[in-house]
């Protein structure tokens, strides 16, 4: 019997699991231990869930953060077992049995579970981030939408058609889903306000290149998706640059291979990398900075320990890394958690984790998606219905589904997004004062 690190009253026998991250796979494993046999402490720097599929949809004005994120403690407190820590844990003592967290507090564990996500990442330019955020937290989407509206409202002012051209134009740098999806977002929204709301400015000026240095958008996809949502987005108006690395990002422009853009808002979603997990377990990682684990998701030698979601690399069937999706993250999280259940009250050994594909999707724009399950694609008008239909499922609870369900509603049939709120206290550096240069990669 060990004594509780975090100042109970009393002392107690029962197995504490400590979860750190509170995203789909954190979370899920959590509600499948709630009401369980186990003390359950999930810790995470942030006090709320975040639907990131969405965020996107925050950045350009269709949706509040609220309608999107909820906080952890509403989503766990039916949950008697289960303790939620508000903390940034910056280490593991895994021979002692405990986390470290930044206020110096240590958290012992049984069992710990680590399902700390992503982040971007900037391939050894990190300066970039400050000009080019990305989308996973709601402060960079509220950063980016902050961008994007104050560069149309600076255009409006000036006399200068080269400056208004340059404030109007939006750099999207990446091709995967999220790329894509901004790129269309982004498009949208810039039409729409121009020909409803701005008198000076002209639908001609408005520019949004999606920049990939592959040599095609959505790697993910099978050829003739991503071919579909290439043309789409030719069609609405935006610029697809292929084969050509970034080479610079400043406050004000881009240089794409050796061609200089000046541009109103940079957007970065071109790869991601682990969180600084391994680091804290002493562990070497594999690609992209992700933890291999054990086919129960243990992590080798270590068998108190596991590691779920985007910091974790899993195989297949066949051997194959899974990849780093929000449905991955969410099935691992909760075999995990009915696996631990099930060994604490009953003893029975973890058995091996199996993803189940649900399919992989990515929205192009309005009646525009592509959905691949493998054997099967969907593109188009039902490929959007579907991942509409899929993605409102997903979100947190019954409410969510409904808000963000009508907001859908009265923006497909009026056009208009309601979010497009500048905070007039948030810093911000004016893109024609500012600059910030980095060395080529």
């Amino acid at each position: 019997m060990k004594p509780d690190p975090i100042a109970e009253p009393a002392l107690s026998l029962r197995a504490t699991v400590v979860i750190v991250g509170g995203g789909f796979g954190g979370l899920a494993c959590a509600r499948a231990l709630g009401n369980s046999d186990a003390d359950v402490i999930l810790i995470d720097k942030r006090n709320h869930n975040l639907f990131q599929p969405l965020l996107y949809q925050v950045a350009t004005a269709a949706l509040s953060p609220a309608d999107i994120s909820e906080p952890i403690r509403r989503t766990l407190g039916r949950y008697p077992n289960i303790r939620v820590l508000l903390g940034e844990v910056t280490g593991v003592d895994a021979d002692a049995g405990a986390v470290l967290l930044e206020s110096g507090m240590r958290v012992s564990y049984d069992h710990l579970v680590i399902a700390t996500g992503s982040e971007y990442n900037y391939f050894g330019n990190d300066d970039w981030r400050t000009w080019a955020p990305g989308l996973k937290t709601v402060h960079e989407a509220r950063l980016i939408r902050q961008r994007l509206l104050l560069a149309y409202e600076r255009a409006e002012l000036s006399g200068n058609p080269v400056e208004k051209r340059a404030l109007l134009t939006t750099v999207v740098i990446g091709g995967g889903p999220t790329g894509v999806e901004m790129a269309g977002a982004v498009h949208e929204l810039g039409r729409y306000m121009i020909e409803r709301d701005f008198r000076s400015l002209r639908a001609e000026d408005l520019r949004v290149l999606l920049i990939e240095a592959g040599p095609r958008i959505l790697n993910g996809f099978p050829d003739h998706l991503a071919d579909y949502a290439a043309d789409y987005l030719r069609n609405i108006g935006v610029e697809i640059r292929l084969g050509d690395p970034v080479q610079k990002i400043a406050s004000d422009h881009v240089v794409v291979g050796s061609e200089r853009i000046e541009t109103g808002c940079v957007i970065w979603g071109a790869g991601v990398k682990a969180t600084p997990a391994a680091r804290w377990l002493g562990v070497e990682p594999g690609p992209g900075g992700r933890i291999p684990v054990a086919p129960d998701l243990s992590l080798p030698g270590r068998p108190e320990i596991f590691v779920i979601g985007d910091c974790a690399l899993a195989k297949d069937d066949a051997g194959e890394p899974l990849p780093g999706l929000a449905q991955v993250a969410k099935q691992q999280g909760r075999h995990l958690g009915r696996a631990l259940r099930r060994k604490l009250e009953q003893g029975t050994a973890l058995p091996p984790f199996r993803f189940h594909n649900r399919g992989n999707t990515a929205v192009v724009g309005r009646n525009a998606a592509v959905f691949d399950f493998g054997r099967w694609q969907m593109k188009g008008r039902l490929a959007w219905y579907l991942w509409a239909i899929v993605h409102v499922w997903l979100l947190v609870n019954f409410e969510k589904r409904i808000l963000v369900s009508l907001q859908w509603i009265w923006r497909y049939v009026t056009r208009q997004r309601g979010a497009r709120l500048i905070d007039e206290s948030a810093p911000e550096v004016p893109a024609t004062t500012a600059r910030s240069e980095t060395s080529n990669v």
